[in-house]
């Protein structure tokens, strides 16, 4: 790829440039969004039991119940056996239960129990004031050009 012209401020969030700075690095400040996010989600889930990986995966099989270990992995962007030993949390706190796979019994799919399914309702009712407030200065427009430059970053770390 050709370097970038110096009038073109993409450059700046170059760490190859001489010119870096990090305030204009991509992934800085995603980073320093998503540290900042957890803190404040954090802090609603507490009182309600819940911790930031429970969170994640009461989210995840909200949406796609039951789920493999490895998917819920995947989508939570957490390692297979970081992953079972979150479950295996989450099972013994009566919250999710697993049973194997009815076509491949190598396979653990795990779904939400019924206490798991009120732990979610109350952590989504816990976090929507704080998705209301960010989404806040957001036009429609540009809450979707945000999801799409997101998703454009994503699939370019998906062809290195």
């Amino acid at each position: 790829m050709a370097a970038l012209p110096l009038d073109d401020p993409r450059h700046l969030g170059d760490p190859g440039t001489p010119d870096f700075e990090l305030v204009r690095y991509p992934f800085c400040l995603l980073n320093r969004t998503v540290s900042r996010y957890n803190i404040v989600i954090e802090r609603c889930l507490r009182p309600i039991g819940v911790d930031i990986p429970t969170w994640r995966v009461l989210m995840i099989l909200g949406e796609e119940t039951p789920a493999s270990i490895g998917r819920i992995a995947e989508r939570a962007v957490i390692n297979v056996s970081t992953m079972t030993r979150i479950l295996q949390r989450m099972t013994d706190a009566g919250l999710v239960a697993g049973r194997p796979r009815a076509d491949d019994s190598r396979v653990t799919e795990i779904e939400l129990t019924t206490a798991g399914d009120e732990t979610l309702a109350a952590s989504r009712t816990a976090v929507a004031p704080v998705y209301a407030a960010l989404i806040a200065g957001f036009t429609r427009r540009q809450f979707e050009t945000l999801i799409a430059r997101l998703d454009q970053l994503h699939a370019n770390l998906g062809e290195l």
